[in-house]
């Protein structure tokens, strides 16, 4: 299976926070691949400077590097399949990781149930 890690799944991980459970790590360290997309440290960077988010972005970077996850760019082919996803969710971040997932395909693991009406690669743990 390859993963797309929604960014708070990611936060968690590089933060070993108890938020996320034992069948999680197991999903991610058993994944064939486990990617970690630019979207993720955009929202993390923005909310940062909004005083959100207390982990630091240039942290965050340095750990996708350093735990052998992969970078997922933002393509275009991403940006113009934002717009044919239905309007259930109005989170621009989350709507862009789910474009990501099912144009690549990749599926995503996250937190929010909300995501899951979009896909079934949607994985909430």
């Amino acid at each position: 299976m390859r993963l797309l890690l929604d960014t708070h799944i990611f936060i968690w991980c590089v933060d070993d926070d108890p938020k996320l459970s034992a069948a999680a790590w197991s999903t991610i360290e058993t994944a064939d691949a486990v990617y970690v997309s630019s979207v993720s440290l955009w929202e993390a960077t923005i909310k940062h400077s909004l005083g959100k988010l207390s982990v630091e972005p240039e942290r965050l970077a340095g750990a996708v590097i350093g735990s052998g996850f992969l970078e997922l760019p933002i393509s275009i082919r991403h940006a113009v399949a934002v717009a044919r996803l239905p309007a259930l969710h109005r989170d621009p971040f989350d709507r862009l990781l789910l474009a990501q997932a099912i144009s690549e395909p990749l599926h995503l693991l996250t937190a929010d149930s909300r995501l899951e009406p979009y896909s079934a690669l949607v994985h909430t743990v």
